[in-house]
């Protein structure tokens, strides 16, 4: 009886072990983690936060010294993101809630803070040399953060390449940050701030048609 039943557990095996190879390597093999929505909010917000800004100094509501305060609060939440992105972070190839949270919480600060200097007693003069300058940098900031929210929207970009670019745009809203600071903005300081636009720009082009996608949402 032995024999029988040692028999009959050899010939399972050996019918079913080809089935159950596959299985076991399966559960093995972790799926990618998913690059979550998290990301999809807090680019479009990007875009919002800089438009708010850009109105604040075409109305005259802030001087070029409050923007460029304004931006380096950009910078930080850029460099945040950024971190949240990078696959080699604490939420592999997504952001985690903890992350997100943390985002959100600096992303409402700012927006305070722009609600603030536009509200406050300071006003600019919205056809000086100097603000005009810093309306057109903060423009295109503008559109480089629109470029990055549309190709997270549409499935062009990973959140390797989001990770990357976030990291650019903080170097550039650094670059306003430290050009405005004395409440003007001269020409020189502007041509240095767009040659490095003019590069982000060309990496937000070539991470949106590199062909890579977005997976999981």
């Amino acid at each position: 009886m032995t024999s029988i039943i040692r028999l009959g557990l050899g010939a399972v095996l050996l019918l079913g072990g080809s089935a159950l190879a596959p299985l076991a390597l399966a559960q093995q093999a972790p799926a990618p983690a998913p690059e979550t929505t998290h990301v999809d909010h807090f680019t479009d917000r990007n875009v919002a936060q800089q438009q708010r800004i850009e109105q604040g100094l075409k109305s005259g509501q802030l001087t070029t010294r409050e923007a460029a305060h304004l931006e380096q609060g950009t910078a930080r939440i850029d460099r945040m993101q950024s971190r949240a992105t990078n696959p080699h972070g604490a939420g592999g190839a997504g952001v985690t809630a903890t992350e997100a949270a943390r985002i959100q919480r600096a992303q409402n600060a700012e927006s305070h803070a722009i609600d603030h200097q536009r509200h406050d007693a300071q006003t600019g003069n919205p056809d000086s040399l100097s603000s005009r300058r810093m309306q057109g940098d903060v423009q295109r900031n503008l559109n480089q953060q629109g470029r990055i929210a549309a190709g997270v929207d549409h499935g062009g970009l990973t959140n390797r390449e989001v990770s990357r670019l976030s990291a650019q745009q903080a170097r550039s809203s650094h670059a306003l940050a430290g050009a405005g600071r004395n409440g003007f903005v001269n020409g020189r300081e502007q041509q240095r701030i767009q040659r490095g636009d003019n590069v982000r720009s060309r990496h937000i082009y070539s991470a949106r048609h590199n062909g890579a996608r977005r997976h999981g949402g």
